[in-house]
């Protein structure tokens, strides 16, 4: 049997990327509490994680969506991960700046444990892309558009996209906006 660079690359994109929410999903958390959500993106998805990535930068003009749209474009799959909020009920906090876990929820807050155990969780999975010299980049974008598209099954409220390719030239280095957005 002889199976041809192409194919060996997107198994192996796609194993990198299962390996990527194990990772996530390790990654330590405050007081033992996951409210990770992981989900990888290929196909008709990865389409439209970027089409909506477009439509959010005409109605706002943050170019850069449109700039990170072209990126995903380039790429085979996505990892997305996601928090939802949930205090951790961490007495004397107050990080989130409401005081407590009652203000926060009062005033519709973001717990900075949420948030924060969300970082590490990236900064795992991208380790791990890493690890296995895949092109990746974390971008906002992909994630607010996976939001925006209802992919999560939770109510995911801070999310982060990371696109992965395999090519001789990294994609998301060195990163220019479309034509079509450069002139406006």
């Amino acid at each position: 049997m002889i199976v041809r660079g192409e194919q060996a690359e997107e198994r192996g994109l796609l194993q990198a990327a299962e390996l990527m929410c194990v990772a996530a999903r390790t990654a330590p958390k405050g007081k033992g509490i996951d409210n990770l959500e992981t989900i990888v993106v290929t196909g008709r998805e990865l389409t439209q994680l970027a089409e909506e990535m477009k439509r959010i930068s005409e109605e706002t003009g943050a170019k850069f969506f449109a700039r990170d749209a072209g990126n995903l474009e380039e790429s085979k799959i996505a990892v997305v991960l996601g928090t939802t909020i949930k205090p951790m009920a961490l007495p004397a906090c107050g990080y989130c700046g409401f005081g407590d876990c009652e203000g926060m929820k009062k005033n519709g807050g973001i717990c900075a444990y949420n948030a924060g155990d969300l970082g590490i969780a990236i900064g795992s999975a991208v380790g791990v892309a890493a690890a296995h010299h895949v092109d990746n980049r974390v971008m906002f974008s992909v994630g607010r558009a996976a939001i925006n598209l209802g992919f999560f099954s939770t109510d995911v409220k801070i999310a982060f996209g990371i696109p992965l390719e395999v090519s001789g030239k990294n994609p998301f280095f060195d990163r220019k906006p479309p034509k079509s957005v450069e002139n406006k």
